[in-house]
């Protein structure tokens, strides 16, 4: 900084040297020799203003340091952080477990929940309680994520379905077990039925429910317990030879006729008035499957039959679809009031209700019911793609159908020949979709022609295993009457006899559809019309671990682990959609 008498003393000077040359010149003379005081006077200014801001940059070094905590700005020219923005937060470092098993689990959340559905088997549910279905044991009337039915802890069963009002399932061992308030009131825990008959599957109408077992024998009783209790009981033979007694419930036996020697029911599914069922030589029979009504919606596939016309003998036997034979007819599905199958070639029929498009086909006023298998024009579905399709699995619920089909690229004159041979995995939808049940993000009252769901559709993942890529297929859907669940076949990996070291993880379920009653196990009401995830099952266990991060349901595939009680078992989980409600259950 300049000395104080800086400033004046180089004023004097130029004062002085003016007034000596001002006395040696005349008038207009001064007047030019006036500007070296101006300069002067400019010098004195910029010196001023040195100061000044000399000042100003002091000052603000001491302020940023105090206002800092006594630390310096790297630089007089960086700008502060703005007053709102947050500290950036480091992750915590991940505890470490106290052995290689929990630091499994601390990583991966896959991991968990495979090792969770093995230690701990049993059956979740969700959605409507009106029944008490879902939830035995409580007088909600919604249960809006997916909650253990303490009942089956620690069991696997064979098969399940929900109806809103009843329930049944097949223990480990073959037999039935009911529940809900259509079976009884008074029950409150579901109960055993009928036992020793080796059940291995189950459909359920409307009031009956019907099990098929594995020898091939399909039975058919009443849900009701008083119905069961005051009906006609058949006899039974006993271990005691030459012995035989009553049935302690009322049933009938179904048996398609014609059937030769080596010839057995390999499946059975059912819709709310009839069912069909497949035989292990590739024929199919349908059936009223109601206590109270015979199908009148073309849904048994026999043209023109009605109540009125049906042959002599029960209005429950089974009659054959002899439109179908020659077709070795391999998967079958029943919606409400509709069927479709598909047979070992690829091919779809369909026939029964249609006033949703539901079967496939535009929606026709003068045709709503469709009595005769038609065959889908599939083909349609891939015109100028060079793509043959073939239906790989069928599915159907409500008013909605299901399809999944392998599309093989074929060389064509138009086509420049790269591509050919790989296979597309797509999966269609027909019928309502004023829920979201289409899963294709509409939402559409009536859909004739199947429409591709496009998250499910043309998906592929690369196999490390055998180094290549692979489409990704559906393993498994379940329809209820208005929601849907599909198990997708990603390439998963449970190595149960090997954990030295390895992380265990499952396949990708996704849920979409009506959720007015939670069925979807989102814990939110709104339908969804695209497929989406869900949590975890077990959100405590998981939160006790992993703390309150988020991830996604991940099912576990068939795999042969040990239980508890030291049993070496082939087990997976499965998930049933059934009407307004849904359980995932730990499957032999």
């Amino acid at each position: 900084m300049l000395p104080k008498t800086g400033v004046p003393k180089l004023a004097r000077a130029a004062s002085t040297r003016a007034s000596t040359r001002a006395s040696m010149q005349s008038g207009s003379q001064a007047r030019v020799l006036a500007a070296p005081a101006y300069a002067a006077r400019r010098q004195q200014h910029f010196l001023r203003s040195l100061a000044v801001i000399t000042a100003a940059a002091g000052i603000a070094t001491v302020s940023q340091y105090y206002l800092h905590d006594g630390r310096l700005l790297n630089s007089a020219l960086a700008e502060a952080p703005p007053a709102d923005q947050p500290d950036i937060q480091f992750e915590k470092r991940r505890k470490r477990g106290a052995n290689k098993e929990e630091d499994r689990d601390l990583a991966s959340s896959q991991h968990l929940q495979v090792k969770k559905s093995w230690e701990n088997p049993g059956v979740y549910a969700c959605g409507s309680n009106a029944g008490k279905v879902v939830a035995p044991d409580s007088d909600a009337s919604f249960i809006k994520t997916p909650r253990r039915i303490s009942f089956f802890d620690g069991k696997l069963l064979r098969d399940i379905k929900l109806d809103t009002k009843f329930g049944a399932a097949i223990d480990e061992q073959g037999n039935l077990l009911q529940w809900g308030v259509d079976y009884s009131t008074d029950t409150t825990q579901p109960t055993v039925t009928l036992k020793g008959k080796d059940l291995v599957s189950l459909a359920i109408s409307k009031d009956r429910i019907l099990g098929l077992s594995s020898s091939g024998k399909v039975y058919s009783l009443p849900v009701s317990a008083a119905d069961q209790a005051s009906g006609t009981k058949p006899s039974e033979s006993s271990w005691i030879p030459f012995w035989s007694s009553s049935s302690p419930i009322s049933y009938r036996t179904i048996t398609p006729s014609d059937m030769s020697y080596s010839e057995k029911v390999s499946s059975i599914d059912s819709g709310l008035e009839h069912a069909l069922l497949l035989t292990s030589k590739g024929r199919l029979f349908s059936m009223a499957a109601a206590t109270d009504a015979f199908p009148t919606r073309g849904q048994l596939g026999v043209p023109g039959l009605s109540w009125d016309n049906k042959p002599s003998g029960p209005y429950y036997q089974p009659h054959e679809l002899t439109t179908l034979r020659g077709f070795n007819i391999s998967k079958i599905a029943c919606g409400d009031f509709h069927s479709i199958v598909a047979d070992s070639d690829g091919r779809v029929f369909a026939f029964g209700n249609n006033t949703s498009g539901q079967l496939g086909f535009d929606y026709n006023t003068e045709s709503a019911v469709v009595d005769t298998p038609a065959l889908l024009p599939l083909q349609k579905l891939y015109a100028g793609s060079s793509q043959v399709p073939v239906v790989t699995s069928v599915a159907a619920g409500g008013a909605n159908s299901f399809l999944t089909v392998d599309a093989t690229k074929v060389a064509s004159r138009n086509s420049d020949g790269r591509g050919v041979g790989r296979v597309s995995a797509d999966t269609f939808a027909c019928g309502a979709g004023i829920y979201g049940t289409l899963g294709n993000n509409r939402w559409t009252h009536v859909q004739g022609t199947p429409t591709k769901i496009p998250s499910l559709s043309s998906l592929f993942e690369y196999d490390e295993t055998n180094n290549t890529v692979i489409p990704i297929r559906l393993a498994s859907i379940s329809v209820g009457n208005k929601h849907v669940a599909a198990v997708m076949s990603n390439v998963a990996h449970t190595g149960a006899l090997n954990t030295d070291g390895e992380t265990w993880w499952g396949r990708d379920i996704v849920f979409w559809g009506g959720n007015e009653n939670y069925q979807l196990g989102t814990g939110k009401r709104n339908n969804v019309n695209t497929p989406t995830y869900i949590q975890p099952l077990d959100q405590v266990a998981e939160r006790k671990v992993r703390g309150k991060e988020e991830h996604r349901f991940q099912i576990t595939p068939r795999s042969t682990v040990r239980l508890a009680d030291g049993r070496k078992v082939s087990m997976e989980q499965r998930v049933e959609c059934g009407r307004d409600c849904t359980a995932i259950y730990s499957g032999v």
